[in-house]
């Protein structure tokens, strides 16, 4: 259909990735949290926390003492800030491979569906290990982008399969229990576990899964472009992997690795 590269996946729209990633985002999140089990009332920092999805459930059930984000994206950050449920945040602009925190600054410091784009993912983990005190926790979890575990794989399969050319994030790889474990004994962190995360996400219809997988990437201006014959094709080829639900609605499902480690010390 065309050779023209499609732009890699890109989130600098607060509200689009809240209806596209965001759901998805607290989905595992809430899954993810069950299995970390920590504290309540640590510092915690949350690397590359976008439009503040996973920071809202820090917040809501862990009861922190304090919560700092850190995101490159000033769009993303616009759209934290005016989140109700995190107005105790401080967010700052940043890198996850250059964090704008002093050595021993937190208590716990978490990657919540980011690992695979940071460019250098040890320098990432190993930011977080310098900001976390010793004894602290180090955790992450992420899309099973090698595994099919994405929840727009069926998008991007299928814009492939049609001669399209979506870019992967730059470190897809980095998601897969083996490469975390390796990054997280890397850093020099202990007392590492890993585990799956599964979750399905139920949407009205296949309108409105489209609608929610197409509109906060930059999957968007591809697919708009299409002839509408081909936008059709590639609709009817998605469809094919959503589950019909009793009484109607369709669903998906996804899955991510998680990994958690302590500080030695």
């Amino acid at each position: 259909m065309t050779d023209a590269p499609t732009p890699s996946l890109r989130f600098n729209d607060g509200a689009a990735y809240e209806r596209m990633m965001g759901v998805w985002s607290r989905l595992a999140g809430e899954v993810f949290l069950d299995w970390l089990a920590p504290k309540q009332g640590l510092a915690w920092v949350d690397v590359g926390c976008g439009n503040g999805a996973f920071t809202e459930l820090i917040v809501q059930r862990l009861a922190p003492g304090a919560v700092d984000g850190v995101d490159p994206s000033d769009g993303q950050l616009d759209y934290a800030r005016k989140r109700p449920g995190t107005q105790m945040a401080v967010y700052h602009q940043g890198d996850a491979m250059a964090l704008p925190f002093g050595d021993d600054s937190f208590d716990a410091a978490v990657m919540a569906l980011v690992i695979f784009f940071v460019p250098e993912p040890p320098r990432g983990v190993a930011e977080m290990a310098r900001v976390v005190k010793p004894g602290g926790l180090v955790s992450a979890y992420a899309w099973d982008m090698d595994g099919g575990g994405f929840p727009l794989q069926p998008v991007m399969r299928e814009l492939r399969a049609m001669g399209f050319v979506p870019q992967p994030p730059p470190n897809p790889d980095a998601s897969r229990i083996e490469n975390l474990i390796a990054l997280w004994q890397g850093a020099g962190l202990v007392e590492i576990e890993t585990c799956r995360i599964d979750v399905t996400r139920r949407f009205d219809g296949f309108e409105d899964f489209w609608t929610a997988s197409t509109s906060g990437s930059t999957v968007k201006p591809a697919v708009a472009a299409m002839a509408p014959e081909v936008r059709a094709e590639l609709q009817q080829r998605v469809r094919a992997y959503l589950t019909d639900l009793p009484g109607g609605g369709v669903s998906y499902d996804a899955f991510a690795n998680a990994v958690k480690g302590r500080v030695p010390g």
